[in-house]
């Protein structure tokens, strides 16, 4: 492992609870961060383990999200999403802000049946750090505060159920925000962005039948080896792990919110039999599928 790397922690929803345990949050799934400034840093760099929404209230801060240098000032967002690794961060004296973490179970069971997730991805991967407008920062804090108040609810029988709701529309906010940042945007994309933009886009709209990275080169009339490189410059994962990550997710939606047997999840999934989805789940997430639906 590089030097550099050595002290990197591994920054999960259970990690966050342990080293802030006075934050709000609900079991290992979402916690919130309402004075940013208080949170601890990790000494020598974190990968994340979950999705990171943070929104700059004051001050600026400078840090590296897979090797490139970012800075995040006052009404600026960062989305940070599972696996990118951040370091070197340095934090003005008064940097502050509002945030929430959330597991990666949590985050697509709120979001399941939204479309067009794919510009939430990509604007995580490719542009982590987005500015606002002063009515788009208060709209985002305004759901912040509406979090702080079901979170701390804890008589609510369905308060994890209504925080679902309340991310599932500040997704809809970030995401009409890209949208609308990408209608404007004048700024002449590589080549290499461009083909990695319509992968995602095909990944989205086929990962329920079509896991070869052979066929989705293969409508893009490129070669597997040109579409691995790429996708591998533009966002420090490979083909397949894009695919996987979808497929995977999928499957966990399905097992924790739908009624079907493993079985017809397979048939769904468009995997030869069960045995091979249990192989393929386990493989990817650590446990048979009956273990994960139990759990």
């Amino acid at each position: 492992m590089p030097e550099e790397y050595k002290n990197v922690v591994n920054v999960s929803v259970r990690q966050a609870k342990e080293v802030c345990p006075t934050l709000h949050s609900i079991d290992d799934d979402i916690i919130l961060l309402h004075n940013f400034s208080e949170v601890p840093l990790p000494v020598g760099g974190c990968r994340m383990q979950s999705l990171f929404l943070v929104l700059c209230t004051r001050g600026h801060a400078t840090y590296t999200v897979d090797t490139r240098e970012q800075r995040m000032q006052a009404n600026d967002i960062i989305v940070l999403s599972e696996g990118q690794l951040i370091t070197d961060y340095e934090l003005s004296d008064d940097c502050d802000g509002v945030g929430v973490m959330m597991s990666y179970d949590f985050f697509h069971d709120a979001i399941s049946g939204v479309h067009e997730m794919s510009r939430l991805f990509l604007f995580a991967k490719t542009s982590p750090v987005f500015h606002l407008t002063d009515s788009q920062r208060d709209v985002l804090l305004e759901y912040s505060q509406q979090m702080v108040r079901k979170i701390t609810d804890t008589e609510h029988h369905f308060r994890k159920q209504l925080l679902g709701s309340i991310i599932r529309s500040i997704i809809y906010e970030v995401s009409n925000i890209i949208y609308q940042s990408q209608q404007t945007d004048t700024t002449r994309k590589t080549r290499a962005e461009t083909i990695f933009t319509k992968f995602i886009r095909l990944v989205e709209q086929n990962f329920r039948s079509e896991r070869r990275v052979s066929w989705y080169a293969q409508q893009l009339c490129i070669t597997p080896k040109y579409l691995s490189e790429t996708v591998k410059a533009v966002s420090k994962r490979r083909p397949n792990d894009w695919i996987d990550n979808y497929v995977t997710m999928e499957i966990r939606v399905m097992l924790r919110n739908s009624t079907m047997s493993i079985k017809e999840i397979a048939q769904e999934l468009n995997f030869a039999n069960q045995s091979f989805l249990g192989k393929y789940f386990k493989e990817h997430v650590g446990m048979s599928p009956k273990e994960y639906r139990k759990q």
